[in-house]
């Protein structure tokens, strides 16, 4: 049975819900409701206009509705009159096959099928910036290689300990926080769990420090590729399968420590990768952090090419420990439900075709690429990934040929925008629409 939200609320002096979703290009749409309403949304869903936001309708469409999921709710630990909601969207009585968070249902469904369940944990890199987006905000964190300066971490004592505070109080277990490779670039643990609770909890992540850095008087970004010399937005990806308790990607007697199934799921990944970069790398800022030229600090810590290794930073996806791999891809702008849903369309073709990705390399990628120039690359520019995904029959089977499509249209109509006032080009300053574009993906 449900729970009721009238109830928790009245329970936990909840005065208003955050009714929430995410379109297709990430980005997080809302109404706040008053408690006294909830009853009723709670049953039929908040109406929106779906041309308002990026999901390929028309203004002559009916009215969708989000349904909240009760089980998503977060008490804002720095305003606790507020409680936010995850939801789905619902238009004439179906789901919106395009709604992120339905499409990420749908590719666990076909999971459960087999008796299977992901669990991931995220990695999520951000920067604290100028209000302006200019500059880091701290000014002091200029080392050449700053990856775990605690000096300009402790700087930022007061704001990293309250996004901490309220990941333990909201009970997702936070294990470590650090400077990243960048300056001004910080990053923050937590537990892994099923799937859908990590995309939930990626998407209030990111909402939370943004209000919180907001709250200290400073601006935070996930913008993949906000500085041009420094290290980029990553949000790496650790993921496994499960079967109740039992972990389905552990095997014990392997070199690596991962069993056939997840060689299987690893190697459909691979084979998707190119695509799957227009979900995983979705904005034109993106393919500043890919294939991109090393940075002050002496390199990327992004992929280029298409590998595997063990415990290797400098490949697309390494296995750090036995029973689980961690995908390198994703940035900063991708999609908390796409990211999920992406690596469970792939794996699921992995599993069902009995992919074999081949020998883990072993070598530095990042000096060595130039000895396997067989190896696929990954796309130079976010029309490149879009080519791909228009000519991938696996994941139009994936996702249905019409969503697929209005993807496609809707990342062309923001291209085509970027093309009026831009050109891309990796050894040129990041753009003024870059930056007015993605800087508050």
């Amino acid at each position: 049975m449900a729970k009721n939200l009238s109830k928790i609320a009245k329970a936990k002096k909840i005065k208003y819900f955050l009714i929430s979703f995410v379109d297709l290009f990430g980005i997080l749409r809302s109404k706040l409701v008053p408690t006294e309403a909830i009853g009723e949304m709670q049953k039929n869903g908040a109406g929106f206009a779906g041309f308002a936001t990026w999901l390929d309708m028309s203004p002559a469409d009916t009215d969708m509705f989000a349904i909240p999921d009760p089980d998503s709710l977060i008490q804002l630990p720095w305003n606790k009159e507020v409680g936010w909601l995850a939801s789905d969207l619902w238009m004439g009585g179906k789901p919106v096959k395009a709604s992120p968070r339905v499409m990420l249902k749908e590719q666990i469904a076909k999971l459960n099928k087999k008796e299977l369940q992901m669990k991931s944990g995220v990695e999520c890199e951000y920067f604290l910036i100028s209000q302006d987006g200019s500059s880091i905000a701290d000014p002091r964190d200029t080392q050449s290689k700053p990856c775990y300066d605690q000096s300009a971490l402790m700087r930022r004592y007061d704001l990293i300990k309250e996004i901490c505070d309220a990941m333990i109080q909201m009970g997702w277990h936070p294990y470590q926080n650090d400077h990243e490779d960048a300056n001004g670039q910080f990053e923050m643990n937590w537990d892994y769990d099923d799937c859908l609770i990590t995309a939930d909890r990626h998407v209030f992540f990111k909402y939370m420090v943004k209000s919180l850095a907001e709250k200290h008087g400073l601006r935070a970004t996930f913008m993949p590729k906000p500085f041009s010399n420094l290290t980029g937005n990553g949000c790496h990806a650790h993921i496994s399968l499960w079967n109740k308790e039992n972990n389905k990607f552990l095997d014990k007697s392997d070199k690596l420590g991962i069993s056939k199934l997840a060689y299987n799921f690893l190697g459909g990944v691979m084979r998707l990768a190119q695509p799957l970069s227009a979900f995983f790398n979705p904005t034109v800022n993106s393919y500043r952090r890919i294939n991109a030229p090393p940075t002050k600090s002496g390199a990327t810590w992004s992929p280029s090419s298409i590998s595997y290794t063990g415990n290797n930073r400098t490949h697309m996806i390494r296995v750090p420990d036995a029973g689980r791999f961690e995908l390198r891809l994703m940035d900063g702008s991708s999609n908390p439900y796409l990211l999920q849903a992406g690596v469970i369309a792939a794996g699921l073709y992995g599993l069902n075709n009995k992919i074999d990705p081949g020998e883990p390399l072993s070598c530095n990628m990042y000096t060595d690429y130039k000895n396997y120039p067989n190896l696929k690359k990954l796309p130079n520019e976010i029309e490149d990934a879009l080519d791909f995904l228009q000519n991938s029959k696996e994941l139009k089977e994936a996702f249905g040929e019409d969503v697929i499509t209005s993807y496609i249209k809707l990342k062309n109509m923001e291209i085509k925008d970027f093309k009026k006032y831009e050109k891309f080009d990796k050894k040129s300053s990041v753009t003024h629409w870059e930056k007015n574009s993605t800087l508050d993906c």
